[in-house]
Formats: C-alpha cells, sequence, structure tokens
C-alpha cells in the first residue's frame, strides 16, 4: 500500500475529531533537509540502526531536530515508515517523542522530530555517556516514571489503543531536563476494540521479549508490560539485560535479579554508579514492579495504569500485596536457569529480531 493512501486518513480522522486545531506537524521538502543536515553530512550523524541513520539538524529558525532517514526503500520499509509516522501523528503526549514532520519524495522517506539534546537512556546506561554518572537516584526515579505514563497513553488512552512492541533503553530519549519520552513507532501495532492480543511475526530486541511474544507471536499490552520490567531492571541495576559469562552461557537479567529480591538483598542489585545515593524503600519498590512486569506468565502482569501507581506510592496496600506475592517466596534461581548459547532463551527462537547494540551507540530515535 502507497504511503500517501495510508497517511491521507490520519489527515482525514484528525480533522473529523479537531475541526478547528491545526496540526503540530508538517510536510518537509528534501532540500529543506538536505539543507538543516548539512547534505547529511556525517559529522551531524547521530546513530545508526537497521532502519537507517539519525541525523542532527537546524532549521532555518534556528530550532534543533532529529531526522531519521530510511537506508533502503522497499515495501516493508515503507509500511514502517507509513506507520510509524501515522502514530505519531495521533499520538501528543508529555512523555512521547513528539512528530515534527515527514518527507516522502522519490524513494527518501524520513521523519522528523524534536532533538533530544541527553540522548538516549541506553547512551547513559551503557554508552557514551555511562562513564560520566549524569543519572542520579531522582533522575532515574522520574524516567521510570515518565515513560510507565507515555506508555499508559497508548494503551489505555490513545484511540484505538496501541502496542509499542519495541520498549527498551535507546527507544527512551531524554531531553534537556532529562525527561523521558518514549520513541520509535516502527514497530507499533493498533489494537482493535475488544481483542485481547494480535498475533503478528514476531519483531523486537533480544532480551525484551515476552515469552508468549517470543514464541507464539502473541502481542498484547502485557508484552510492553513484561519490556517495560526489563528496562526498569536496567535503569536500577546499570546492568544490560542479557549478560555473557563465558562464550557459551548468558544471563538474563531477571535469573541474576530475583533470588538477591527474594532474599533482601536491594543494595546488591543497585547500580554502583549510585554509590549508594538512593531512596531505599523507592528502590526496592522499583524493584519489585520491575520483576512482576517481567514475569513469565502474562495474566500475573500488572497494567502499565497499576505500574504507574505502584511507582509513585500511591497504595500501600498495593505494594503490601505485591511484596507479598509468591514470586518473591520461591527458592532463588539456580544456575540450571542460565541461557547455554540459544538454548531455553525463547528470543532466539523469534524471527526478524534486532540484535542488542554494542556499548558504544549514540542514539537511535
Amino acid at each position: 500500500m502507497a504511503f500517501s493512501s495510508i497517511f491521507c486518513c490520519v489527515k482525514g480522522s484528525d480533522r473529523k475529531g479537531q475541526a478547528k486545531k491545526q496540526p503540530t506537524w508538517r510536510v518537509f521538502s528534501l532540500k529543506e533537509l538536505h539543507s538543516a543536515t548539512n547534505n547529511f553530512n556525517y559529522d551531524n550523524k547521530l546513530g545508526e540502526g537497521g532502519f537507517g541513520s539519525v541525523y542532527w539538524g537546524q532549521l532555518w529558525d534556528g530550532s534543533q531536530i532529529a531526522v531519521k532517514r530510511l537506508k533502503v526503500w522497499s515495501n516493508k520499509a515503507e509500511m514502517e515508515f507509513a506507520v510509524e509516522v501515522e502514530i505519531l501523528a495521533r499520538v501528543r503526549h508529555k512523555n512521547l517523542l513528539s512528530l515534527r514532520g515527514y518527507c516522502a519524495e522519490g524513494q527518501e522517506r524520513l521523519i522528523v522530530y524534536d532533538y533530544m539534546p541527553n540522548l538516549s537512556l541506553l547512551s547513559h546506561l551503557h554508552g557514551q555517556h555511562s562513564a560520566e554518572s549524569l543519572l542520579d537516584w531522582k533522575r532515574r526515579m522520574n524516567i521510570a516514571i515518565g515513560s510507565a505514563e507515555g506508555i499508559v497513553y497508548l494503551h489505555h488512552h490513545a484511540t484505538p489503543h496501541i502496542i509499542h512492541r519495541d520498549i527498551k533503553a535507546s527507544n527512551v530519549l531524554l531531553d534537556s531536563d532529562f525527561q523521558a519520552q518514549v520513541a520509535d513507532f516502527g514497530f507499533a501495532k493498533f489494537i482493535p476494540d475488544g481483542a485481547t492480543h494480535v498475533t503478528t511475526r514476531v519483531k523486537g530486541t533480544l532480551g525484551y521479549l515476552a515469552p508468549e511474544y517470543a514464541m507464539l507471536g502473541k502481542a498484547s499490552e502485557s508484552c510492553d508490560v513484561y519490556s517495560f520490567g526489563i528496562l526498569l531492571l536496567e535503569l536500577a541495576s546499570g546492568k544490560k539485560p542479557i549478560e555473557k559469562l563465558s562464550p557459551t552461557v548468558k544471563r538474563t537479567i531477571t535469573d541474576w535479579a530475583l533470588p538477591l529480591a527474594c532474599e533482601g538483598k536491594f543494595s546488591e542489585l543497585a547500580d554502583p554508579r549510585l554509590n549508594r545515593n538512593y531512596v531505599e524503600e523507592e528502590f526496592k519498590r522499583l524493584v519489585l514492579v520491575a520483576l512482576i512486569c517481567a514475569h513469565n506468565r502474562p495474566e500475573k502482569r500488572p497494567t502499565m495504569l497499576e505500574v504507574v501507581e505502584l511507582l509513585k506510592g500511591e497504595s500501600k496496600e498495593k505494594f503490601e500485596a505485591l511484596e507479598n506475592d509468591e514470586m518473591f517466596k520461591i527458592p532463588p534461581a539456580t544456575d540450571d536457569d542460565m541461557l547455554t548459547g540459544a538454548e531455553g532463551n525463547a528470543d532466539a527462537a523469534a524471527s526478524e529480531l534486532k540484535e542488542p547494540k554494542p556499548e558504544i551507540e549514540k542514539v537511535e530515535v
């Protein structure tokens, strides 16, 4: 399906629902984006992924932008481009990356966003800013709550509801005040009213995929909850979703964290870069919420509305129920739960997955 025919539906729906409100995005010319990025100069490149490259640019009015440029035109790339632009044009929330506009000329497909000066959460946990220790505990809690609120909007307030399908550290961008903005909707799916899930080809990133999605292709809001749980553990501990212990043995972050949580050893879960400067009760709350989100059984996972409530500490009763959940009473996992090569890893069975990025990554918008 042509991009223009998909996107015209968005413009039509915008006019119907918001007769007097002008869209906040616009169509850019290729010439304008060439000028803004200095002809997509290598020095302007912020990062690169499977989709293509992201460039920093500056418009004639001085405003800074990030431009995602598709690497190769194909029907598949065209569809992902159309989906991302359509979703970005629909959603407006302070914790979701805003669409500035797009360009579709010839075989060029580009998406324009606001530039995020503090790049991605990944860059601060594992990348170029990781040694600077800019993420103190207050900032981490704000990032956790802010990104959760962005996902709540997708799951509960957008019409129709939206599954992101690629929640991860590189898709949480940070503005000048380190406020989180969830980004990259190329894999997102609309959920029809009344549907509990959609069955689809598996896409996402190793380490973040819910078991039922990786193995059966069943995508639901609960899959995003699982991915968000992994993200929270990453934010608390500074560890990657999958840790390589030897050339043949890997360990997931949940296999490492759950036994420590069961034993009440929360200080051993904390990122050393925090230097023990965190609010113990908040840290415990974040870790327990993370682990219940990453439960192997989707029916045991909370909704994102409940996640926000728990992270904010708004319900003492619900947190006490979480503390007493059977998940935290079971014996700690053993070495048998570690991943040997691809064995035991549901993610490894998935198709069209993106391998985890190397430690040095600039940004992925």
